[in-house]
């Protein structure tokens, strides 16, 4: 039997899109409950706002569209909300039946994002995180979902191997390992840290401008 989690140790799912871009800055948002919004940020939330629409089902064709559905996974430790998740009509080898609805579904997270599409995989791995509690929640396989970005208008398909899906355990894992220690990881300034709404509170250039220190932190990082 796999191990799993109590409902208070989860952690939330969104915060693997943090742990992707920086460790340092998932840390101090989900360790030491530090916040500070910019621009960005607050874009971000009005995209989410605008899919989290209160009429949470829609039925077209063979499509049934559920919104701001809420997940989680008891074997990762984690809960969240899916902005979209689609379950469109298929046989019965790759669906699952829902309550309510004749016949049975394929199961297709759509994760709505700021932007266009990133350099990094923290928005592909925040849509593996959610397909991962789909799996657990419905018993089912789920080997694609796409991410939608408000600056292109479209969607970006994207497949879910069982590899992405280890890699995001694994995150998971480290997330739930540094909040048991309650650790902070050290992180060299870059230049995404310009973009980072925390920037004034992380003080990376204070880093940069002293290598001593940070070097000393890295090391004790380390042992």
């Amino acid at each position: 039997m796999s191990f799993e989690y109590e409902e208070s140790e989860y952690l939330m799912l969104s915060g693997i899109q943090h742990f992707f871009y920086c460790r340092r800055q998932w840390a101090l948002i989900h360790i030491e409950q530090v916040w500070q919004d910019n621009e960005l940020t607050v874009l971000g939330n009005e995209v989410h706002e605008r899919v989290h629409d209160p009429a949470l089902k829609e039925k077209r064709k063979n499509v049934v569209t559920v919104r701001g559905m809420k997940i989680s996974s008891r074997t990762a430790g984690i809960s969240g909300e899916c902005d979209v998740v689609e379950f469109i009509q298929a046989d019965a080898t790759e669906g699952v039946s829902l309550q309510g609805y004749r016949g049975t579904y394929k199961i297709y997270p759509v994760e709505y994002k700021r932007g266009k599409p990133k350099s990094g995989m923290e928005d592909i791995m925040q849509l593996v995180l959610e397909a991962i509690c789909l799996e657990e929640m419905f018993g089912a396989t789920i080997s694609e979902g796409a991410l939608f970005y408000d600056q292109i208008k479209r969607r970006q398909r994207i497949d879910i191997t069982t590899e992405m899906k280890d890699e995001a355990r694994q995150a998971v894992k480290e997330m739930h390992q540094l909040i048991e220690r309650h650790h902070v990881p050290v992180q060299k300034y870059s230049k995404k840290c310009d973009r980072c709404s925390l920037k004034e509170l992380c003080l990376p250039e204070m880093q940069k401008q002293n290598p001593e220190k940070y070097i000393e932190a890295y090391i004790g990082e380390l042992l």
